[in-house]
């Protein structure tokens, strides 16, 4: 087994991962209790509009439930990539994208509910 060459090794390659993670738990946590939350504006609909809401609230947080895995498997992928410069720029990119890929989620889910 060969070992890579100390400037092949990046020292702090952990800091976007880490950064990504704290960005990300948090955006996703209250993107989730908003969504949840926003059932309660049909409150006070009428039968039709509570009709027409309740379906399409159900599928829209159904989505954004099922949606919530994609920024887990980037964190996930972003963390144990190997601390070397080539893959540096895919850390950093899967890094980026989890939180990114929450603040995408919450304008999809706002957009499939058929809001009263």
């Amino acid at each position: 087994m060969t070992q890579d060459a100390p400037s092949n090794r990046v020292r702090r390659a952990w800091i976007g991962p880490l950064l990504s993670t704290l960005l990300t738990l948090p955006t996703a946590f209250f993107a989730l209790v908003g969504a949840a939350l926003s059932l309660m504006s049909c409150d006070s609909c009428t039968q039709a509009q509570a009709a027409r809401f309740s379906p399409s609230f159900d599928t829209a947080f159904t989505v954004f439930l099922y949606g919530l895995v994609i920024p887990a498997v980037l964190l996930l992928a972003a963390w144990p990539l190997p601390r070397r410069r080539r893959h540096a720029a895919r850390r950093t990119l899967l890094a980026t994208l989890a939180p990114l890929s929450v603040l995408a989620l919450y304008p999809l889910f706002t957009g499939l509910v058929g809001w009263p």
